[in-house]
């Protein structure tokens, strides 16, 4: 009975954990630039010469799909589709470098260049911040060019580059925030990745989250029917305890 209890319990608690990313990725379906999280569960036996029979289930997220979305022309000339694998370097609201696929792009009152989520976009020399009175165009290696209206015979001037980088041969995880974060041992303060030279991105387009939509909802029925079955099996333990109750009391 106290393994079935274990068991069930555990599996109940995976369920869980699954139900979680499921709605997490159902809710970013349409949120550019999202990145489907990934669930991974793997059983857990006890050792002891008691114990090892029981095997109880693990779960939890072990990062995100780097599969590329759909891109979805705009014609913004701020929006901006990053192709590849490459990541597009923000400031967080703690001050350090973290990383996103989200181009759509725009500039403050201030002058601050800033995506879609309000994080300030990092370039050569940290957060971008462009002329007030210009009009803002981004071209394909991700220059930032500033024309002045009152100069239309003047060609663009670039003031800026965004800071494009490569997680090739690193570690990153994704945070609560959606962005992507260089994962350090031991505490250490976290790293910047390296630019990626060859980065391109593709001007007034958008890469759509990754996210399935018809996929995540299969996934949730399955997970709710999972659950409901983990669900009897704590019932039907009660079950079988109280019978087993009766019986000693018949005998006694």
């Amino acid at each position: 009975m106290d393994r079935l209890i274990y068991t069930a319990v555990s599996g109940l608690n995976a369920s869980l954990n699954r139900e979680r990313v499921i709605a997490s990725n159902m809710a970013n379906t349409h949120t550019t630039g999202f990145k489907s999280e990934v669930l991974q569960a793997a059983p857990t036996t006890l050792e002891g010469p008691q114990l090892e029979v029981r095997a109880l289930s693990s779960s939890g997220v072990i990062g995100a799909s780097m599969k590329q979305g759909e891109i979805a022309r705009t014609g913004n000339p701020l929006d901006v589709a990053l192709q590849g694998q490459s990541l597009l370097a923000v400031q967080a609201s703690d001050g350090q470098e973290v990383y996103t696929r989200r181009g759509d792009l725009s500039v403050t009152s201030t002058g601050v260049l800033q995506n879609g989520d309000g994080l300030p976009v990092l370039g050569d020399a940290g957060p971008i911040t462009v002329p007030p009175g210009g009009t803002v165009t981004i071209a394909d290696d991700g220059g930032i060019l500033v024309a002045d209206p009152t100069t239309p015979d003047e060609p663009p001037q670039r003031v800026d580059k965004l800071r494009l980088v490569s997680a090739t041969g690193s570690q990153i995880a994704k945070d609560l925030s959606g962005t992507f974060r260089v994962v350090t041992a031991n505490g250490q303060p976290p790293g910047a990745l390296p630019v990626d030279e060859n980065a391109q991105v593709i001007p007034g387009a958008l890469e759509q989250s990754n996210v399935n939509a018809s996929e995540v909802l299969t996934d949730m029925i399955s997970a709710q029917r999972l659950f409901e079955m983990r669900t009897k099996l704590v019932e039907t333990a009660r079950q079988v305890d109280e019978g087993g109750v009766r019986l000693m009391r018949i005998d006694s």
